[in-house]
């Protein structure tokens, strides 16, 4: 019902169609936040192993705080950059930029199916991999956007690459 009160009201006042392409239409995308996200999954899933070899699977107070506070952040940064991921593709990306580039669909499903399971298992393979294809991503957003790459180590406690920006 409201619709249609809508299109009557558009129809009486030819009020011209407005699109937008995200709620907010700020021009603002960056996956610097996925690439931290996954350079995250892959620290705690080092640091799960580490305690786990400090510690035993003891279930000492101290063991399942750390494994509890490691589990959540590893979960919480899976998710984080699928999120990401997301909401570049979905606001950003156009059907030309896939034209362009038509690996594009296949790898973000692959970067939502690497996030799922980087939640599921500890597994630093499977966090390298995500980190590896939202590098990937990270690389065709910034051509898209006219700017070139350069691949870094990250200044963190993982020093896995980075694909950044030449501003």
């Amino acid at each position: 019902m409201f619709h249609k009160l809508t299109q009557k009201l558009d129809q009486s006042f030819q009020i011209d169609p407005v699109d937008a392409h995200c709620d907010i239409p700020c021009g603002i995308y960056d996956p610097h936040h996925a690439l931290i996200g996954a350079l995250t999954v892959i620290r705690m899933v080092d640091l799960i192993n580490d305690v786990v070899k400090t510690h035993g699977e003891g279930s000492t107070a101290e063991f399942i705080n750390s494994m509890a506070r490691y589990i959540a952040v590893k979960e919480e940064h899976a998710e984080l950059t699928k999120h990401e991921i997301r909401v570049i593709y979905g606001d950003f990306i156009k059907d030309a930029h896939i034209e362009k580039y038509p690996q594009l669909p296949g790898l973000v499903h692959k970067i939502m199916q690497l996030g799922s399971k980087a939640r599921q298992t500890v597994n630093r393979e499977t966090a390298l991999d995500l980190l590896a294809a939202v590098n990937e991503f990270a690389e065709i957003f910034w051509a898209i956007k006219g700017f070139e790459t350069k691949v870094v180590k990250s200044p963190f406690p993982v020093s896995e690459d980075m694909v950044l920006p030449i501003l």
